[in-house]
């Protein structure tokens, strides 16, 4: 691909991107909709849609050779989508209203992942026992948000029960106020199917021609995984979240955050990592991995506190977000 190529199938991909992933939210919603989804699994299912962009083009990467990149589009992805779902998406709606309950639901299996995050990439833990210790907390924390809660009381104590329930409890009562989808069609799932086709196949080509660019221009593979394709691959991913933050569906919004970060890490390094390898800890995946860790401590600790995300503390994110970028730019 030529750099004059490239300078054209950069922006086009990104701009398909993010019309087909506001596409892909809406209906992704009214199939939610339709089939009585939690929350927390609206959230699951437009985090594992709109993650496509960061684990194609990570996956993408490493089967090239660019490893460095792969674990940089992961990482970085991870980053910028705590500033922008959770920041930004307190700024453009005014505030994102949690429960403190649903903030520990989805909180626990987040600081899981960027602790797990940190021991592979900054102390050098062999890539299969992350990826055995992250399937730790995610099949049950799947399990518990896909079943029923009538299903999981003959498995679990009671007192784990009634928590669970309140704690969905409180999800129905953020629900009732928000906005609901007017409208179904027959013709949404094919409608969302077409429209991750195009985030896909548009971020194939935003991770081809955003490395060709960055060769040209001598950028880092840190600024080029980790910033570059890092926030234009998540864009599918901030438009979802976004759009459900206006619509008052802080759970969804949280459990999208949240869920993107683990789907990335899960599928997007550490499966990847267990066949093709990760590249020698460096300063860069150190940077990249203990920000990650400690920005999600940061909004998970906001949001328990706060009960939510006012726009204020959605600034302070984002700053913490800009602040990052400077770091890497400058190394």
């Amino acid at each position: 691909m030529t750099e004059t190529l490239a300078g054209v199938a950069f922006p086009l991909a990104a701009a398909a991107a993010l019309v087909a992933s506001f596409v892909l939210a809406t209906r992704l919603e009214r199939l939610a909709e339709r089939w009585h989804l939690s929350e927390v699994m609206l959230g699951l299912v437009i985090a594992l849609a709109a993650d496509s962009p960061e684990i194609t083009s990570a996956i993408t990467a490493s089967v090239h050779g660019q490893r460095n990149i792969g674990a940089g589009v992961v990482l970085g992805s991870n980053v910028f989508n705590l500033a922008a779902l959770l920041g930004l998406g307190a700024m453009v709606a005014g505030r994102i209203a949690l429960h403190r309950r649903v903030v520990l639901v989805e909180g626990l299996v987040a600081v899981w992942t960027a602790l797990v995050t940190v021991l592979v990439v900054c102390l050098g833990v062999a890539v299969g026992v992350g990826l055995a210790l992250e399937l730790v907390a995610i099949i049950p924390y799947v399990i518990v948000s896909a079943a029923p809660t009538g299903g999981l009381a003959a498995r679990l104590p009671k007192g784990a029960t009634s928590w669970l329930q309140a704690a969905l409890d409180e999800e129905a009562i953020e629900l009732s106020d928000s906005l609901h989808p007017t409208k179904t069609s027959r013709s949404d799932g094919l409608v969302a199917v077409i429209a991750m086709a195009v985030v896909v196949g548009s971020s194939i080509v935003m991770e081809r021609s955003g490395q060709r660019l960055g060769t040209e221009f001598h950028l880092s593979a840190l600024v080029v995984g980790g910033v570059v394709l890092a926030a234009v691959t998540s864009l599918p991913n901030a438009v979802g979240a976004i759009y459900l933050a206006r619509r008052g569906r802080g759970s969804a919004v949280l459990s999208e955050a949240t869920n993107s970060n683990m789907l990335n890490v899960l599928a997007g390094f550490l499966l990847p990592g267990v066949f093709v390898g990760i590249s020698a800890t460096s300063g860069s995946g150190t940077l990249v991995a203990t920000w990650y860790a400690a920005l999600t401590l940061l909004c998970l600790l906001i949001a328990f506190a706060r009960r939510g995300m006012s726009w204020a503390w959605g600034a302070v994110i984002v700053a913490g977000y800009v602040a990052f970028v400077a770091l890497a730019v400058t190394r």
